[in-house]
């Protein structure tokens, strides 16, 4: 793909923390689906992208094709536009995509997040030595660190295995002395500046 920043720049873009009066910029697609996308974090440093391939390969139709908005760091809904047909510079104040027209948050963050993969939930692994395992992710933040807890019991750091870059999952494991009889297994991670993955559930509205 082609880099989305630079071709800002050469536009005569400035992000909003030197000077810019747009914050946003909201792709239009071919039907008619409209996201908006903010200035700052595609101009902050981060592989946000105007994506024409995938694999080595001319972008699927379904994913996109010709072109489409990737930009890390961002849930989908604020900055995937697939099919793109234009991009417009405007303000949050000034235009409401169409998600956030439906009191979905503006922004979107990726929320720093830790998940079970094994064992999966209501499974019955016998009793003995058994591996939790699963992965982490807070992008363009990275997970500095994974902890579990079995029922009540103090959180124990995890195993983590490389990252690639602090926009990949990371995955982690920790082996555990399973007893019989019904257990509740969590897991938290933290990120690398340090924010913890909170306890409290929230709905997608207005900022799930």
């Amino acid at each position: 793909g082609v880099p989305l920043a630079p071709l800002l720049r050469e536009a005569g873009v400035r992000p909003p923390s030197r000077g810019g009066k747009a914050d946003q910029l909201v792709a239009r697609s071919v039907d008619g689906m409209t996201l908006g996308t903010p200035v700052e974090d595609v101009m902050d440093g981060r592989d946000a992208l105007l994506a024409f391939g995938m694999n080595g390969e001319p972008l699927p139709f379904t994913h996109g094709f010709p072109v489409r908005m990737v930009v890390p760091g961002l849930y989908g809904y604020v900055s995937a536009c697939k099919w793109i047909e234009s991009i417009e510079l405007t303000t949050f104040a000034a235009y409401d995509p169409y998600w956030v027209k439906r009191d979905w948050a503006r922004k979107g963050p990726i929320k720093t997040s830790a998940r079970i993969d094994t064992p999966k939930p209501l499974a019955r692994p016998k009793a003995g030595t058994v591996t939790i395992a699963g992965v982490a992710w807070a992008q363009h933040r990275g997970i500095e660190k994974v902890e579990v807890r079995v029922d009540d019991g103090r959180w124990r750091p995890a195993d983590l295995a490389a990252q690639d870059t602090r926009d990949t999952w990371r995955q982690w494991s920790i082996p555990w002395r399973a007893s019989p009889g019904t257990h509740t297994l969590t897991v938290r991670a933290t990120d690398g500046a340090g924010h913890r993955q909170t306890a409290k559930r929230a709905g997608t509205v207005p900022d799930g």
